[in-house]
């Protein structure tokens, strides 16, 4: 891949089959863990009289999944705690707009799915399908981070012996195809 470039108003780049090979099989492991995730949802009479979903009230235990859906409010930056009102209120929340937030994924998620030719080759995106792909690619990066702890400190190479030293390069290769599909849409 060289990278996103713009024509004729739209986004385009070519994939060779392992760059797709790869864009669709971490994709499509992180809308297998999403749509498990909403699939465990509780069920009720109301929602299903009303058509209103609901989701759970507690953050996932998965760490991965809990970096791609945290929780809607934020404790005390200084002691880390919250009071019983303020988490009861976060678990409404939670209940209220993970659903949509889990559709909006996955359907970013099956967009990439969708668009990226599995044997390779080229990609052509109109503006909001490109949104779309900057969305599952961020997820995908947020995922990937989280399993590789990766953060500020985090080397550039790893060391022979690190474990997760193949798997940083298909993470700073997915950054670099987030960023070229950014300046591609800012263009």
């Amino acid at each position: 891949m060289n990278g996103w470039t713009r024509k004729n108003g739209h986004v385009v780049a070519d994939l060779s089959q392992q760059e797709a090979a790869v864009i669709r099989g971490l994709v499509s492991q992180i809308r297998d863990m999403l749509t498990a995730r909403a699939d465990d949802a509780p069920q009720d009479e109301l929602s299903e009289l009303t058509g209103i979903r609901t989701g759970p009230t507690t953050p996932p235990e998965d760490r991965v999944l809990g970096r791609l859906l945290p929780d809607f409010y934020r404790r005390d930056p200084e002691t880390g705690e919250t009071d019983a009102e303020d988490a009861d209120a976060a678990g409404a929340m939670r209940s209220l707009h993970e659903p949509e937030l889990l559709d909006q994924k996955t359907g970013a998620a099956e967009l990439v799915l969708e668009t990226c030719p599995p044997d390779g080759g080229r990609v052509e995106l109109s503006g909001a399908q490109a949104d779309g792909w900057l969305a599952a690619i961020n997820d995908v990066r947020l995922a990937l981070g989280t399993a590789l702890d990766i953060d500020e400190e985090t080397p550039d190479e790893l060391p022979e012996d690190d474990l997760r030293r193949e798997h940083l390069g298909v993470y700073q290769w997915l950054t670099w195809v987030q960023d070229s599909l950014v300046d591609a849409v800012m263009g």
